[in-house]
């Protein structure tokens, strides 16, 4: 009996013990990649990358080759090219990194835009002012940060690549 009571005992505060965890209130993440230092030219490995997807179509959500919104085109392609995983949504790589100026991006640095009331949208710097992104209307695609359409939408840049 006395077995009993002890085993009991121990069985109870065990269920008590892990059930204090489960009430722990949930600790906010807020992903902040890496920075390293990798290997290779990254406007080389990116221009790759975009042929592979270039005219791929836009689909809300979408992750593959049949269709894929801007965040999923940033998040498969710093997983692919460059081995990070990135946050999924706008809002969380728009926070993402270090803040750059456009008089400073480099290949790989996130472009933000503000192109609605609430939307944005990001894409991948690739060099001498071309960036790579999935717009809502034509897919995969490259285009100028130049053009008066994206340099209005323009609301900043980060640098998640060291």
């Amino acid at each position: 009996m006395r077995q009993y009571c002890a085993n009991s005992l121990i069985l109870i505060l065990a269920v008590l013990w892990l059930g204090a965890c489960a009430s722990t209130p949930a600790v906010q993440y807020r992903a902040q990649p890496q920075q390293i230092a990798y290997v290779g030219n990254p406007k080389a490995r990116l221009s790759q990358h975009y042929n592979t997807w270039a005219g791929t179509p836009h689909q809300m959500g979408g992750l593959s080759r049949r269709g894929i919104d801007c965040s999923g085109f940033v998040y498969v392609t710093y997983r692919d090219v460059f081995g990070i995983q990135l946050p999924r949504s706008t809002d969380r790589l728009s926070d993402i990194g270090e803040e750059v100026s456009l008089d400073d991006v480099r290949s790989g640095d996130l472009l933000i835009f503000k192109t609605g009331f609430k939307q944005r949208h990001v894409g991948i710097y690739l060099g001498q002012g071309r960036f790579i992104h999935a717009s809502s209307s034509r897919g995969v695609m490259s285009s100028s940060i130049d053009s008066e359409y994206w340099s209005d939408a323009y609301r900043g840049s980060r640098r998640v690549l060291e």
